[in-house]
């Protein structure tokens, strides 16, 4: 656990480091725009398509992919209740979409892994990557779908249907990386060692860029305007009680090996996705409220880990 905990930490770390270089003026907002580009169209899809080719093999995919079930209708579930819970407690219009997606879209590789692997050790990796495809799929789906409603332009198109402004929103280039290498899982084609070596060297800007920008966008909006409201706490309660509450509900009726359930109980209350404030900032959605609640979720997340790993464990 103190692994985990440290890991938390740096993410923490570095959030602040993109902080104090906007403040010394280093960073600008043009500048966080150019890290955003960076992480949405070339790092994330890298390491998207690195994390699935690296980790599954052909055998091992069909193998687990029967367990997809409980992710799968657990997430569906979740984002059904998000859309009540935003109707029962007005959640403002501008951010219905981001809300629902923080609601129910977890980090399950940048904060999930590390902490699975330091709580269950390398028999827990399978399980993590099979929550992570299913989380990755709704995420670049749905979730980003419902992130560019929040603009209005966007979001007058998907009135009007106009179908390839549509697809171009849902099939980003991170989604893309993903399935491509699922394709190549699937069809058993290794990576050559030289591409994966390249391919790892722009992935791994993924975590450090995606929380400088996040730095930036706390610093642009003030740290004294991070208040915690009403729409940052439904976003908590969806991430760490209703979705959890989820997965161990379906587990019960749903035959899975204890060690897969357990899994994914932890997956499922991850903190908000890092993703989530760069992608308010690219569509023009309320990137503040993504930037508070992520670092809310964080913040809370070393003192909610212990609590959760009482009741499962």
């Amino acid at each position: 656990m103190i692994s985990a905990y440290i890991n938390i930490l740096f993410i923490f770390v570095l959030m602040f480091i993109g902080y104090v270089l906007t403040y010394k003026q280093w960073f600008t907002n043009q500048i966080g725009d150019a890290f955003s580009k960076l992480v949405l169209q070339i790092a994330l899809p890298c390491n998207m398509f690195l994390t699935i080719t690296k980790n599954f093999s052909r055998s091992e995919f069909l193998h687990l992919v029967g367990g997809m079930v409980i992710p799968l209708l657990s997430m569906l579930l979740t984002f059904v209740i998000s859309f009540v819970y935003r109707q029962i407690f007005h959640i403002s219009p501008a951010r219905k979409g981001i809300f629902s997606t923080m609601f129910t879209c977890s980090n399950t590789i940048f904060i999930g892994l590390p902490i699975n692997l330091a709580i269950f050790g390398e028999r827990a990796v399978p399980y993590v990557l099979l929550y992570y495809i299913v989380n990755t799929t709704i995420f670049w789906t749905l979730g980003i779908y419902f992130i560019a409603r929040d603009n209005p332009q966007i979001e007058q198109a998907t009135v009007n249907f106009h179908l390839i402004p549509i697809l171009k929103k849902i099939f980003s280039p991170a989604l893309l990386g993903f399935l491509l290498g699922l394709c190549m899982v699937l069809i058993n084609l290794t990576v050559p060692t030289s591409i994966e070596t390249f391919l790892a060297y722009l992935a791994n800007l993924t975590t450090p860029l995606s929380m400088f920008v996040i730095g930036i966008i706390v610093y642009n909006v003030g740290i004294k305007n991070l208040k915690l409201n009403k729409d940052i706490l439904g976003v908590l309660i969806g991430r760490y009680l209703i979705s959890p509450l989820i997965v161990w509900s379906l587990g019960q009726w749903i035959s899975v090996p204890p060690l897969m359930l357990s899994v994914f109980i932890i997956q499922s209350a991850m903190p908000v996705q890092n993703s989530v404030p760069i992608l308010a900032r690219s569509y023009e959605a309320d990137q503040k409220f993504a930037a508070s609640s992520l670092g809310y979720s964080v913040l809370l997340y070393l003192a909610y880990i212990p609590l959760l790993l009482k009741l499962i464990l």
